[in-house]
């Protein structure tokens, strides 16, 4: 019965951060800005302001698609973002924007997350293969295997910094630039905060599932 609750309650955290996220985005998705600019424009204007003229704006296919990209020097807008004036999209342009901004200063905690990213898709896709063997035959399988997770575990939660403090910039960019004024301010901090939720969700369910693991490495130890 233990584990059947717990197993709802890891299903549920992801499900409940992605329904806040959505609802929060729509709402203020047909809030338009006061300047009337859209995300490619809100975008653009604050990487001008910061010197990033080398960073490209570009229409990305997908909802909430949005995303920096480092390597090409590319903020990655959803269409309606991308082509949309309202306080949301400028909210997510800006905190996107916000990565560019990190990747120009070298952040530290965007550099190690960056430097985590092949040992955590390796270690994403390797862990649970020495689990299950673990689970069934060997506790050192076992052992690997929760090592591995904690290399994706560590991924999660340097993601939490990295994405509050684009979120941070995001917000201070906007207000010093005019781009948004008191209320939406409010509004557009309402879109990042429930966009975080889902990385806090994923970093919770991480955690919670890595524990879970070590308990049962532990008890079969003492066994």
């Amino acid at each position: 019965m233990q584990f059947i609750i717990y197993y709802i309650i890891i299903a549920l955290i992801p499900i409940w951060a992605q329904v806040k996220v959505q609802r929060t985005f729509k709402k203020y998705a047909e809030v338009p800005n006061t300047t009337g600019m859209n995300g490619a424009e809100v975008a653009r204007r604050i990487l001008d302001e910061n010197g990033l003229y080398n960073v490209k704006v570009v229409e990305h296919s997908g909802f909430l698609s949005d995303h920096y990209n480092p390597m090409t020097k590319t903020v990655n807008l959803s269409s309606s973002n991308y082509h949309g004036n309202s306080v949301a999209g400028a909210a997510v342009a800006a905190h996107e924007v916000g990565h560019a901004i990190q990747d120009k200063e070298s952040y530290g905690p965007l550099r190690f997350r960056h430097s985590l990213v092949p040992v955590a898709n390796i270690s994403s896709n390797a862990s649970w293969i020495f689990i299950i063997i673990g689970l069934i035959a060997s506790q050192t399988f076992l052992l690997i295997g929760i090592v591995l997770m904690a290399l994706g575990v560590l991924f999660q939660l340097v993601t939490l910094p990295v994405e509050f403090n684009a979120s941070s910039r995001a917000m201070d960019q906007v207000v010093s630039l005019g781009i948004i004024n008191n209320q939406e301010e409010h509004d557009a901090r309402k879109v990042l905060n429930a966009a975080a939720l889902t990385y806090v969700a994923a970093a919770a369910v991480a955690v919670l599932e890595l524990l879970r693991l070590i308990l049962i490495f532990t008890n079969r130890s003492d066994d």
